[in-house]
């Protein structure tokens, strides 16, 4: 291990960098910088040299050129236990440089403006940053380079245990961390400007650059003989499983993680009263509204007790001791939840193989991104199902109106039935579903599936259609079943038979004109 004697700083994000310079001029390294970051280290009373007073070239071209320069990448690049580089770097007066801590432009957050422009963008192209870091990390052995001020600490931690010396080991780590950064980095300039090639920015670029962090490595994927691991995005802060906390329980499972999401997502439609569903692979087996998170449960179990067995249960509000004691009633994988009070998670300890999970509160975060979906050789991309429509505001079809019980039962229906794979056919109350009927291959299969697994009374529910119905055939079920109102998005080319069908029975319907597939 090299003693660390001279750092070059040049950082956008200056967390923690003061404090950082401080404690390395305590071990005698000479400080070179640039610009801003310059001006800060002198006025915090450090002592620094100019990278042009380093280099003997002046800074230029508007500061474009700064570091890119022999005397600097040559101290980077140059190892130190090869006699040829150690000679050259004599001959041409190339003194090394130790350490590197740089953080780049801020292009993300630049882009991120509405009124960003091209010219904007451009100008917060990082060029001598990743170049320098690049230089830095190949040289990994005889040069520590830090992105991150998170590292700040460790690397002090070491250069304490080893006289100014940071391991090998380590310096590898942070090196591997360059690369990954400006990967990333790279990613995100090509992703902007590939959506640029054309007059008009369009919403998908020519290429689409993405990179994910390893959370965790799995037992197994979807079966024991597939190996798993789970990525996240960095930075995603809506609520979400890839953000979710672990406070107790078995490690998670490729299946546990994919059922959170589809937990956490269907309670984030309601924000008005506590909200509480219970999903079983992937589809909700149970979803209700109620007073409390205990009897939002008990109404959403109530749907299909069954199948809520070894289930996943999502609320949208903090959970408490009551729901706590009734949730340990029955075997379950795992829960999801806001928060929990102390006394719910004292009570949870009883089953110490249930996972719960936290997630920050629901609310206020915007929602946005892609979803996709991996097909063998190629990979789907399409905007988030983020839309919703309210009862009221859609297209009465049918003779007779909704009445107002009816409007609020099918704005629960459609809420749960964006969250239900297709084809997709909800029964509900305007708080509780009663028979759902997921992934069948006919919309009237469908409905015949949630008329048969519905234990509470169908007689006076609503209903949902993620789709529009082909044929009246479902109508007809549904008002054999005793549905009084459906939404649907409307749209087929038989929709004046199907709105018959709903007169000739009473019935109101509302097209949505929006539909909510999920495959």
């Amino acid at each position: 291990m090299a003693r660390i004697t001279r750092v070059l700083i040049s950082v956008s994000d200056k967390t923690g960098v003061v404090e950082f310079a401080k404690s390395l001029a305590g071990y005698g390294v000479e400080i070179l910088s640039t610009g801003g970051t310059a001006k800060l280290l002198r006025e915090a009373g450090l002592a620094v040299k100019d990278v042009s007073e380093f280099t003997g070239f002046p800074e230029m071209l508007d500061g474009r050129v700064k570091t890119l320069h022999p005397k600097v990448h040559g101290g980077l690049l140059g190892i130190r236990s090869n006699p040829e580089h150690q000679a050259k770097m004599k001959e041409h007066g190339i003194e090394p440089i130790d350490m590197v801590v740089v953080n780049l432009y801020p292009f993300e957050a630049t882009v991120a403006k509405p009124d960003c422009t091209l010219e904007e963008a451009i100008e917060n192209i990082d060029i001598g940053g990743p170049t320098m870091l690049r230089s830095a990390a190949k040289n990994n052995r005889d040069v520590t380079v830090l992105v991150d001020s998170a590292d700040y600490a460790v690397v002090l931690d070491e250069m304490a245990a080893n006289g100014g010396a940071v391991s090998e080991k380590t310096n590898f780590r942070l090196a591997v961390k360059v690369y990954q950064h400006t990967a990333a980095y790279d990613g995100a300039i090509s992703n902007w400007l590939g959506a640029r090639l054309e007059d008009l920015p369009v919403e998908f670029p020519q290429t689409f650059t993405i990179q994910l962090k390893k959370a965790q490595d799995l037992r197994y994927g979807e079966n024991p003989h597939q190996s798993a691991a789970f990525y996240v995005e960095s930075g995603f802060n809506e609520p979400s499983v890839s953000n979710a906390l672990q406070l107790q329980g078995k490690e998670l499972s490729f299946n546990n993680i994919i059922d959170l999401d589809a937990a956490i997502e269907t309670v984030k439609e309601f924000t008005e009263k506590p909200a509480a569903v219970i999903i079983k692979h992937t589809n909700p087996c149970g979803v209700a509204l109620g007073d409390s998170p205990l009897t939002a449960y008990l109404k959403a179990r109530e749907c299909d007790p069954v199948s809520a067995f070894g289930g996943i249960v999502g609320f949208n509000q903090i959970v408490n001791a009551d729901a706590a004691r009734e949730l340990t009633s029955t075997f379950l994988e795992a829960i999801i939840a806001p928060g929990y009070d102390e006394e719910a998670l004292a009570i949870f300890t009883a089953k110490k193989n249930v996972r719960v999970m936290q997630v920050p509160l629901l609310g206020g975060q915007k929602q946005t991104g892609y979803d996709m979906k991996r097909v063998v050789g190629g990979l789907l991309l399409q905007g988030r199902d983020l839309g919703m429509v309210l009862a009221s505001d859609c297209r009465v079809v049918t003779e007779r109106q909704p009445t107002e019980y009816e409007l609020s039962a099918l704005d629960f229906a459609w809420r749960v039935c964006k969250r239900v794979k297709s084809n997709a056919i909800v029964f509900t109350s305007k708080d509780q579903t009663v028979g759902i009927g997921a992934g069948q291959m006919s919309r009237v299969d469908s409905s015949k599936i949630a008329v048969q697994k519905a234990l509470l009374p169908i007689k006076g529910t609503v209903l949902a259609s993620d789709a529009f119905f082909p044929f009246r055939d479902g109508v007809d079920a549904a008002a054999d079943a005793g549905v009084t109102a459906i939404i649907q998005p409307g749209g087929s080319v038989r929709d004046e038979e199907v709105i018959q069908a709903a007169n000739e029975h009473g019935m109101a319907m509302v097209f949505t004109g929006m539909r909510h597939f999920r495959h």
